[in-house]
């Protein structure tokens, strides 16, 4: 069972799910494409063939890793808005959460630029009362959180 629905109080329902934006997988892509370009590379020089499929191997181990930690962020990541509060968890052994009710935020802004745009991505910034600022970054759709966020 997800974080959001162990939460939730007795009478309180979900109005929005948000998630990551998939481009948080982006450096991995790019470095396992580096790794195929070196692989590839490597078949025109011959006699430097084995240095290159080391090579290439390494950038894909890293690209792995990369694309694994993107995973974990993804799938450890929850953002929901309720008819009462914006909730959002993210981590899975080690969790941080923000809780705030829709009562106690002054302001939400959207950060977004051409490319987020373009791609539907952005950031969200919660302005709480007393309770600071808290941005959420690589936001799927931020103009629909947004908007859950602010119709009372």
């Amino acid at each position: 069972m997800s974080y959001v629905d162990n939460v939730l109080q007795p009478g309180e329902s979900v109005k929005v799910r948000a998630t990551i934006h998939w481009l948080t997988y982006l450096n991995g892509l790019v470095t396992l494409a580096i790794a195929v370009a070196i692989f590839v590379g490597a078949r025109q020089l011959p006699r430097f063939e084995s240095v290159f499929d080391i090579a290439a191997l390494a950038v894909a181990a890293i690209a792995g890793i990369l694309l694994l930690r993107a995973w974990f962020h993804l799938w450890g990541t929850e953002i929901a808005v309720t008819d009462h509060r914006l909730i959002y968890k993210t981590g899975i052994i080690r969790r941080r959460t923000i809780e705030m009710n829709l009562d106690q935020i002054e302001s939400v802004g959207v950060d977004q630029s051409i490319l987020g745009r373009v791609l539907g991505y952005g950031d969200i910034a919660v302005r709480g009362t007393g309770e600071g600022t808290e941005t959420i970054h690589l936001i799927a759709d931020p103009l629909t959180v947004r908007s859950a966020i602010t119709a009372r």
